[in-house]
């Protein structure tokens, strides 16, 4: 199929471009990645940006602590890492365990090392159109839309799921390019009236298949930041087989938005490391 936005193509270019870009100027960015107690997504994700980081020339500081420690000396960390001149991108792998304040943690990183764009500084550039650190995720929808062409301005664009990690930063993304936005969310109620209308339809939902054929219209560009389990198969929040019938373009899971997390990752360390010299 023609119609595929190919998310593991897309990445491996902007790793390609990361590496020579560190060599070119002899530069070593550090990023220090910190998680708390166990989670097995988590430990796949690390192991995934290790690697990443390793391949381009990155290097990779990991910090674990049992969930038994206590919120300070997690703090305490940070600013270590903060202090550190050497240190350029500091991350704290999400979720975290019950009972860990979420929000003050990230926001004792210093907003220049906060390569996951989610301290309220970097969120407030974010929205005030500054420049600032992006978190990744979205950063890599926006890539992907900009490598295949797609021109938002004037465009419905209809965006499904409102975290904060995908949803809100792509509102902001997405009013930067003069798209014509309509949010919906699990408590809209009836999502099909806006995304039957859409141009772009962009669902981070957590939602397996959320999104059917008779949902979309003709010709729908779709971008889908889902990744769900359906037993032993990933899935995304939309019905692939289906509704890929209809689009012009459309992001297969796995192979879509997801490498463009970890790519994203690598630009946002060599970004933080050019604003901190």
């Amino acid at each position: 199929m023609n119609n595929i936005i190919d998310g593991t193509k897309a990445s491996f270019e902007i790793r390609k471009n990361v590496k020579e870009l560190i060599e070119r100027e002899k530069i070593q960015p550090v990023l220090a990645v910190i998680q708390i107690g166990d989670n097995k997504a988590s430990d796949v994700y690390i192991k995934n940006k290790k690697k990443a980081c390793e391949e381009v020339g990155i290097k990779f500081e990991y910090i674990k602590f049992n969930d038994t420690i206590s919120e300070n000396l997690v703090i305490n960390e940070i600013k270590r890492l903060n202090n550190d001149i050497s240190v350029n991108g500091i991350l704290v792998q999400l979720p975290l365990p019950n009972g860990f304040d979420e929000g003050k943690i990230i926001n004792e990183i210093n907003p220049v090392k906060d390569v996951d764009g989610l301290t309220y500084q970097n969120v407030g550039n974010l929205v005030l159109e500054n420049d600032c650190l992006v978190p990744c995720t979205p950063l890599g929808v926006m890539e992907l839309l900009k490598r295949y062409n797609v021109n938002l301005s004037t465009k419905n664009v209809c965006l499904v799921g409102r975290s904060n990690l995908v949803g809100k930063p792509l509102i902001q993304l997405l009013l930067k390019e003069n798209a014509t936005l309509s949010i919906c969310h699990s408590k809209s109620r009836d999502i099909k009236s806006y995304t039957k209308i859409a141009d772009v339809l962009i669902v981070a939902a957590g939602h397996p298949n959320l999104i059917t054929k008779d949902m979309v219209k003709e010709g729908v560009v779709i971008i889908d930041v889902g990744i769900n389990k359906e037993g032993n198969l990933l899935c995304g929040d939309v019905d692939y087989d289906e509704v890929s019938k209809k689009a012009s373009l459309i992001t297969p899971v796995p192979g879509g938005v997801g490498p463009m997390t970890v790519a994203c990752l690598l630009k946002n360390v060599v970004k933080a490391y050019k604003i901190q010299n």
